[in-house]
């Protein structure tokens, strides 16, 4: 399992330590040995420039998945390999957390959840499929919650001497 945590962002401060923690958690979770996933951490600007570059969307978004995963083969001892990059928008968590009464932290882990489950298949486009890929999310973040104080994601690291 491989995480490659980026920061493109100034606007806040993120403890990339805790954060590559929460991450190597939830794939374990999920059972994703196999896993190589890039998170990279933007503001609203460069989200902005994916959004309308890569998906022909016009604005910013709250996370966008780019899954470069190799078609799986169907045979049962066939270990899944996950690649991808998760680009989080860190303006939009702000603005989401101002919005539905959580803190920027939390919105930083359930987007991290939901780009994670695009790469291992959930879909949104669809209703039904929105709804089972919601709760699926749910649950994955209030188990990160239980076990990890996802608030400590804006505190930096100290080192003691």
């Amino acid at each position: 399992m491989s995480v490659a945590l980026t920061n493109l962002q100034r606007g806040r401060k993120i403890n990339r330590r805790l954060l590559k923690q929460i991450v190597d958690a939830l794939l374990a979770e999920l059972n994703l040995e196999k896993a190589e996933i890039g998170l990279c951490f933007v503001d609203a600007s460069e989200m902005t420039r994916l959004n309308e570059t890569f998906l022909r969307h016009a604005g910013s978004t709250d996370v966008i998945t780019f899954d470069y995963s190799a078609p799986q083969s169907k045979t049962r001892d066939a270990i899944p390999q996950h690649h991808g990059e998760i680009f989080i928008c860190v303006d939009e968590a702000v603005l989401q957390a101002r919005k539905f009464g959580t803190n920027w932290q939390s919105e930083i882990v359930r987007y991290v959840v939901h780009g994670v489950l695009h790469l291992i298949g959930h879909d949104d486009r669809r209703p039904t499929a929105r709804r089972k890929m919601k709760r699926e999310e749910n649950r994955l973040l209030a188990g990160l919650s239980r076990r990890f104080s996802l608030a400590q994601l804006s505190r930096p690291v100290r080192l003691s001497a």
